[in-house]
């Protein structure tokens, strides 16, 4: 099953629907535009054909935190991307969906979309403006038809507003949809941590961090390439295979034994705050993270020829090595209104 690249137009008739939701304070949108930090390779989304609003991004934004995308108006993008754990989700190995089903993948954070070539673990999406049906439709996170959500937002009274402001009118489309919210996470942009500081020579790491650093680049910095901290290629990194859950990775997508047991290499950046860590969650901490490394690489046909005899490291060096990742910890990011649900 190859990934589809699907955008459904979809017009609203009908103003049935009586759910409206609370209308919260209005929040900042200042400064919204398309952001490229110095020394960064070109995004690989570029909002040429989206072209960046405020109204449009505040449009996004709203939707994010839109329970009505959820079959029993629960659940929002925002409930299991939170903005204090870089938009992961806090403690939780799985994400709760309606009803309080369980999910069988971690949430993984969020930070600097715009460079992804492809969205989800298994890179079953390949173009952020049709990532949100993945969610919406999953029977273990939101359970709702993209139809209903239309005919929920298009009867909001908030969101006709919104719709006018950002399109024009009021129309509701899950094209209008999906491109706002692709401007809301495509700028969620995360280049201010100590590492960035330090690169632009207005700060210093510690020795401990500075050791880190060295030692990350040593062993880590193949497939967590600087400055986005990821390549986004898919590894199979020498997990177990989780028994219960039996995740065959981008083999599901793909149908190709040679892709069973990779997942895509995760951004690094902020993830002091995203844990727990890997597809799964099995790990709770970044020291559990790196043992396994060290001491839990299981061998198989697809594992990543990098990791064949694992990576070696003394408890000194991964006690620098994690000082070092979190100096990528973002702090304006975690704290920027412009991503927030309310104003604090």
């Amino acid at each position: 099953m190859k990934p589809l690249f699907l955008i459904i137009l979809l017009a609203v008739f009908s103003t049935s629907c009586k759910v409206d939701p609370e209308i919260k304070p209005e929040l900042p949108a200042e400064g919204i535009s398309e952001v490229i930090p110095e020394g960064w390779p070109q995004p690989y989304y570029r909002f040429t054909e989206n072209v960046l609003t405020t109204d449009r991004f505040k449009l996004g934004r709203a939707l994010f935190y839109e329970p009505m995308f959820s079959a029993d108006n629960t659940v929002s993008c925002g409930s299991c991307h939170q903005q204090f754990a870089a938009f992961a989700h806090s403690a939780h190995q799985f994400s709760h969906g309606v009803d309080g089903r369980l999910g069988t993948r971690n949430a993984p954070a969020l930070q600097n979309l715009a460079w992804n070539p492809s969205f989800m673990h298994d890179g079953g999406v390949n173009h952020i403006e049709v990532f949100p049906p993945a969610p919406i439709t999953n029977t273990l996170e939101m359970a709702e038809t993209l139809p209903n959500v239309v005919l929920k937002i298009g009867s909001s009274a908030k969101y006709q507003a919104l719709f006018r402001k950002a399109y024009g009118d009021d129309t509701v489309t899950t094209q209008r949809m999906f491109k706002a919210i692709a401007q809301f996470m495509g700028t969620m942009y995360s280049y201010n941590s100590k590492y960035d500081q330090v690169k632009h020579g207005t700060a210093s790491f510690t020795a401990s961090e500075q050791s880190g650093y060295s030692l990350f680049v040593q062993k880590c910095a193949s497939c967590h390439q600087e400055p986005l901290f990821s390549d986004y290629k898919f590894r199979n990194n020498g997990l177990a295979v989780n028994p219960t859950i039996r995740d065959s990775g981008r083999t599901h997508i793909t149908r190709d034994l040679a892709d069973l047991y990779k997942f895509k290499t995760p951004s690094l950046r902020n993830i002091e705050l995203s844990g727990p860590y890997m597809h799964d969650g099995r790990y709770m901490t970044l020291m559990d993270c790196l043992n396994h490394y060290t001491n839990s690489i299981t061998p198989g046909a697809t594992l990543d020829p990098s990791l064949s005899t694992g990576i070696q490291m003394s408890t000194q060096e991964k006690t620098d090595i994690i000082a070092f990742l979190k100096t990528l910890t973002d702090p304006q990011f975690l704290t920027d209104k412009r991503y927030s649900e309310i104003t604090p």
